[in-house]
C-alpha cells in the first residue's frame, strides 16, 4: 500500500482536488478560469515538449492550438445541422489532436531540419502565415469574427449535455489529467531521454547513430497533438475561436508560461499556466497595464531566475528532505529578504499605475484609486510615497539578500555534511 501512494499518490491527490473543487468554487467566473487554466496547462506542457524537452523554441505554436479549434468548431456545427456525424463531445479532444499532429507532421518536417535560431524564425513565420490565411480564406475562418458554435449537439452517457460550465470543467479536467500523465510518461521513456540528449549535445547524438532531424521531428508531432487537444478543449469551453487563437500573441503568451513556470522542469509548466491565468484573470480588472508588469515579470525570471519558480522550489528540495530543521533556520533570512522585495514592488506599481493615469486619461480628473486608496494623481504626495517605497525596498533588499544567500549556502552545506557522513 506504502508503495502504491508512493508512486501514483501524486496523480490520486491530482484527480481528488480536481473532483471536489466545483464543491468549494461555486462562483461561474472562477469555474470559468478554472476551465480555461485547465486548457493552458494541456497547451504548456505540450509547449514545454518543444522548449524544455527538446530545446526547440518555437514562435509560432500556437497555430496548431488554433487549427485545432477552428476544425473542432466547425464539426460542432456540423453536427448540430445534422450534416457530419455524431460523435460524443467528451471525445471531441480526440479530433482535435488528431488535427494538431496532422498539421505537426507536415510543418514539423520542414521546421525541425534545422534547430537553434533559423527552427524559431521558422516556426515564427509559419505563425504569421496562418493568422494571414485567417483574413484571407474567409470561408473557413470566417475573418475577425471567427466561428462561434454550440456545445451541446447531442445526447451523452449518463444523460450529460455539457451545457454547464461545471460539466465542462469536469470534462477539460478529466483530459487534463489524462494529457499531463502521458507527457509525462513520455519523458521517462528512452525518446524522452533522447530528447534531451539531442536539447544538450546534437553531436554527440549523431555520432552514435541517431538522427537529430527524426527526433526533433517525432517531438515536434507529439508536441502538436497536445497543443491540438487544448485546442479542441479550448472551442468547446468558450464555444468560439477566432484568429488570436493562431496568432503571435498565444503563441507568445504560452512561452511565457513555460518559462516563467520553469522549461526545464515538468512541474513548471504547470506553476506558470496556473500563475499566469489567476494574474490574467484577476489582476486584469484591476489594471490596464497587466501586460507591462507581465513583460516586468519575465524579464525578472529570465535575468535572475533561469529555472522558472519551479527551479526556485527545486534547489531547497534536499533542504527539507534531508532535515527539515534547516529550512526551519531558513525562515527569518527568507521572509527579510521576502519583505524587502514586497516594498520595493509595491513602490514601483505605485509609480507606473500613477504615471499610466496621468497618460492615459481622457479628462482633467485627476482623482484615482491606489492600493484601494483614493488619491490625487497630480499631487506630490502618491509619487513621493511611492519613491519613498521603491528607495527603501531596494536598499533593504541589498542587505537582506546576501543573508537570505548566506543562509541558503549554509543549509547546502550542512546537507551535504550530513549526506558524507
Amino acid at each position: 500500500m506504502a508503495g502504491i501512494l508512493q508512486r501514483w499518490g501524486v496523480w490520486i491527490a491530482a484527480a481528488a482536488v480536481i473532483l471536489v473543487m466545483p464543491v468549494f468554487v461555486t462562483s461561474g467566473f472562477y469555474i470559468t478560469m478554472l476551465n480555461q487554466m485547465g486548457v493552458l496547462i494541456i497547451f504548456a506542457l505540450a509547449y514545454n515538449m518543444l522548449l524544455g524537452q527538446g530545446g526547440m523554441l518555437s514562435f509560432g505554436h500556437a497555430v496548431y492550438f488554433g487549427l485545432a479549434g477552428y476544425t473542432v468548431a466547425h464539426y460542432l456545427n456540423g453536427i448540430g445541422e445534422e450534416t457530419l456525424p455524431y460523435l460524443p463531445v467528451s471525445l471531441i479532444p480526440i479530433m482535435g489532436g488528431a488535427v494538431g499532429l496532422f498539421f505537426g507532421v507536415l510543418i514539423g518536417f520542414v521546421s525541425t531540419r534545422r534547430a537553434g535560431t533559423t527552427f524559431a524564425m521558422i516556426s515564427l513565420g509559419f505563425a504569421e502565415m496562418v493568422t494571414a490565411l485567417t483574413l484571407v480564406v474567409v470561408t473557413f475562418f470566417n475573418g475577425e469574427e471567427g466561428i462561434q458554435t454550440d456545445r451541446w449537439v447531442g445526447p451523452e452517457p449518463l444523460g450529460i449535455t455539457f451545457g454547464s460550465d461545471v460539466q465542462v470543467y469536469y470534462l477539460i479536467g478529466a483530459w487534463c489529467l489524462i494529457a499531463t500523465a502521458a507527457m509525462y510518461a513520455l519523458t521517462r521513456t528512452p525518446f524522452g531521454r533522447m530528447c534531451n540528449a539531442v536539447r544538450d549535445n546534437p553531436e554527440r547524438v549523431q555520432f552514435i547513430g541517431y538522427s537529430t532531424h527524426r527526433i526533433r521531428w517525432l517531438a515536434f508531432s507529439l508536441s502538436s497533438f497536445f497543443a491540438g487537444l487544448a485546442g479542441a478543449l479550448h472551442a468547446v469551453n468558450v464555444e468560439h475561436v477566432g484568429f488570436e487563437t493562431v496568432g503571435l500573441a498565444q503563441s507568445g503568451l504560452v512561452l511565457f508560461m513555460v518559462w516563467i513556470g520553469g522549461a526545464g522542469i515538468f512541474m513548471g509548466p504547470i506553476l506558470g499556466a496556473i500563475l499566469i491565468t489567476l494574474l490574467n484573470s484577476n489582476l486584469s480588472d484591476f489594471t490596464d497595464a497587466w501586460y507591462l508588469y507581465l513583460g516586468l515579470l519575465f524579464m525578472t525570471v529570465v535575468m535572475f531566475a533561469r529555472n522558472g519558480l519551479a527551479g526556485l522550489i527545486v534547489m531547497h528540495e534536499p533542504i527539507w528532505k534531508i532535515k527539515i530543521g534547516l529550512f526551519q533556520k531558513m525562515i527569518v533570512p527568507y521572509a527579510l529578504g521576502i519583505g524587502s522585495t514586497l516594498l520595493a514592488v509595491a513602490g514601483a506599481i505605485g509609480i507606473i499605475e500613477l504615471a499610466y493615469f496621468m497618460s492615459t486619461r481622457t479628462t482633467a480628473e485627476t482623482i484615482t484609486h491606489l492600493y484601494w486608496v483614493e488619491i490625487d494623481a497630480a499631487g506630490p504626495v502618491p509619487w513621493i510615497a511611492s519613491a519613498a517605497a521603491l528607495a527603501a525596498g531596494f536598499a533593504a533588499c541589498t542587505r537582506t539578500y546576501p543573508i537570505m544567500a548566506a543562509s541558503y549556502n549554509g543549509a547546502i552545506a550542512e546537507v551535504k555534511a550530513l549526506v558524507a557522513s
